[in-house]
């Protein structure tokens, strides 16, 4: 028995593959331990399998060399690869708050700009995932070097791959559809996940990261089908007492629609609900707009002392305690997105540059163009993130404003970025001499704010010794500075209002696209008092200001997704709620959740938590699992059916046909009347 053991240890092929194995599958749990995942769970097994079927066939090419160094080297590349690979997207996730994707490397080159903060953020710890490479490199290339090599002959022995390959295949299979293997509070199951893994962050987890690697490459080259859940129109019950006049066409475009595609999404948007009239409806009908997305702004700027006329908006208008600006991919890009639309963007896609030839009947321009305003979006830098001078047009925006529209000087090196003040010096002038006796509305995005902050630049060091003389680090007092300059961006809005008396007729919102995540966990503690885990850290401020109104403080939990059917109730603008993903957050109705880009949620009761499909309670209140169940399956279906509506540029077919339905109308009413 000794002997054969000793003879099976001495296969060439068969000791390589079970050291390879090794090496692979402890990485991969090493990935999990550092992700915090669970590692005694189905999820461990799958991994174990496909790193088994992975070393099989990578092995199996090495060996085919008649050199010893060139297998030894083929192998090492492998490794070498699937550690950077591994180590790479431990840095993302912590970074960015997302895995990389391929889906998203049209803006490799804008991560590359900020590259020296990336690496700057890795934690000591992630470094422990170049251990088994390290082991490898000393037993292959210093304890094995004197070992004798034998290369592979393809002899019968060899067939045995073909059903050992064939019987670890059926049992991954398995371990995709078996249902007790499959975790009923998953946002999306595995099989859906192995088809189009969509979701990076329950994907990684559940398939392993080079697993994931190769579902993402094959689904950016070979795009999957949409999902394909069929569904039925239905009554909703809420919409039989409901005040609120909606388009009358939308469920029947439903149910003549043919292509199942737009049926499935006029069916979908036809049973939501409409939110009814309330007592915040119309409150600020006829007033200026103007809605400023804050660049990487966390809650550090709610400071009477060093953030002044940020702070009077926050302390004299509604502000929410509990608003998120839930990061993924292309987070400003995305964020921007959704705030204007009302809709999930795609998670692991640069949705706004990707389908930014999408047009959005519905989205916030397009509304207040309706209402008779003049509208308009302004951005101080230049295209080279996000292509605004396709996409805001897209959308309704009167005319959009670009640094080089500004006359804003911009500068070629990464961390020089305009002044914020100068922007709203020029957006405003531009803004207030608005001639045709109209409304105003304007989508102001900012910059000045934006990393790095670990280097110096103008506006990072303009006001960072006075930051430093009140305890704060380098790092953070710069970015405090550029805060500042937002700040006295804001006093100048502030000041140009006031002196065209339009203050008084003006409703400002601020919002923020994303906490400022080029800074590390301990460096925002430094101006931060409260715990950052389960996604406080995603904590930004939300106001809303006019003089007229009685300062107020919301609990309910909130994000950018509700800004538009928000907005639309308190002008009293004519929309459609069915139409967003998004709700009226000052509706009697609103629940109150937020949800993060895969499929996360919180609330005041619990934190639900999508990567490990775990959920962690604040109070004593419990859901049950049929509760948790129904949660996330209308979560999913949002989430799904906004990136088929994005996909298939919905909104463009369902405006032409509500115009074409309403035509055919009127040409009716006036045979009737003749």
């Amino acid at each position: 028995m000794k002997k054969n053991n000793h003879k099976i240890f001495n296969d060439t092929y068969l000791r390589n593959v079970i050291f390879v194995l090794a090496i692979t599958f402890v990485i991969e749990i090493l990935f999990k331990l550092l992700n915090n995942f669970t590692i005694f769970d189905y999820s461990t097994l799958r991994i174990f399998l496909s790193t088994s079927l992975l070393s099989l066939i990578v092995v199996f090419f090495s060996s085919l060399t008649k050199r010893k160094w060139l297998r030894n080297t083929f192998l090492l590349i492998y490794i070498l690869l699937y550690t950077i690979y591994s180590w790479l997207q431990l840095g993302f996730i912590n970074f960015l708050g997302v895995f990389i994707s391929f889906h998203t490397s049209s803006q490799f080159g804008a991560v590359t700009d900020y590259i020296y903060d990336f690496f700057m953020s890795f934690k000591l710890s992630y470094f422990l995932i170049f251990l088994p490479l390290i082991y490898f490199i000393i037993l292959y290339f210093v304890v094995d070097k004197k070992r004798e090599y034998h290369q592979i002959k393809l002899n019968k022995k060899y067939l045995l791959l073909i059903p050992t390959i064939l019987i670890i295949s059926l049992l991954y299979y398995g371990t995709l559809k078996l249902s007790f293997m499959q975790n009923k509070l998953q946002i999306k199951n595995n099989m859906q996940l192995f088809k189009n893994p969509d979701v990076p962050t329950v994907a990684v987890n559940q398939f392993g990261t080079v697993t994931f690697a190769i579902m993402d490459l094959r689904s950016f080259i070979f795009p999957p089908e949409e999902l394909d859940t069929t569904f039925k129109i239905q009554n909703n019950k809420e919409n039989e007492n409901v005040s609120r006049q909606v388009s009358k066409y939308l469920e029947e475009i439903a149910l003549n629609e043919g292509n199942s595609k737009f049926a499935n999404l006029n069916n979908y948007f036809a049973s939501q609900t409409v939110t009814d009239y309330n007592d915040y409806t119309g409150m600020f009908e006829g007033k200026n707009v103007i809605v400023i997305l804050m660049e990487s702004v966390n809650e550090a700027i709610i400071n009477k002392e060093y953030f002044p006329n940020y702070y009077k908006l926050y302390s004299k208008g509604w502000h929410w305690e509990n608003n998120y600006s839930p990061r993924n991919s292309c987070a400003t890009g995305n964020n921007e997105f959704s705030a204007m639309t009302g809709l999930f963007s795609i998670y692991n896609t640069c949705t706004s540059n990707v389908y930014k030839d999408n047009t959005y009947f519905e989205a916030i321009f397009n509304l207040f163009n309706n209402k008779g305003y003049t509208t308009t979006s302004m951005h101080d830098f230049v295209e080279w993130y996000y292509k605004r001078k396709t996409i805001h047009p897209n959308m309704g925006s009167g005319k959009f404003y670009g640094a080089d529209t500004l006359d804003i000087e911009t500068s070629s090196e990464y961390g020089e970025w305009p002044s914020d003040e100068e922007f709203f010096e020029k957006a405003m002038d531009i803004v207030l001499k608005n001639d045709d006796n109209k409304p105003f509305m304007t989508f102001l995005t900012t910059v000045t704010s934006h990393q790095p902050y670990s280097v110096s630049s103008t506006y990072g060091d303009l006001y960072m010794e006075e930051f430093k003389e009140k305890g704060y680090s380098t790092t953070v007092s710069r970015y405090l500075s550029k805060l500042k300059v937002l700040d006295n961006a804001i006093g100048i809005m502030i000041k140009k209002l006031e002196a065209a008396h339009k203050l008084d007729d003006t409703v400002i919102v601020l919002l923020a696209d994303h906490y400022p995540y080029a800074l590390s966990k301990n460096q925002i503690k430094e101006m931060l008092d409260y715990e950052l885990e389960d996604y406080e850290i995603e904590r930004t401020p939300f106001v809303i200001y006019n003089s007229s109104m009685t300062p107020q403080t919301f609990k309910d939990y909130n994000f950018y997704i509700n800004l538009v059917p928000t907005l639309a109730n308190l002008m009293n603008l004519e929309y459609d709620p069915r139409l967003y993903m998004g709700s009226d957050i000052l509706s009697n109705d609103y629940e109150s959740r937020v949800i993060f880009a895969d499929g996360s949620w919180k609330n005041e009761y619990a934190y639900y938590n999508a990567s490990t499909s775990k959920i962690k309670y604040y109070t004593d209140k419990e859901y049950t699992e049929d509760e948790l169940q129904e949660i996330n399956q209308k979560i999913a279906l949002k989430i799904q059916m906004s990136s088929n509506a994005i996909k298939n540029n919905y909104f463009n077919y369902l405006g032409q046909k509500l115009l074409e339905y309403e035509q055919k109308d009127n040409v009716v009413d006036d045979k009737l009347e003749e």
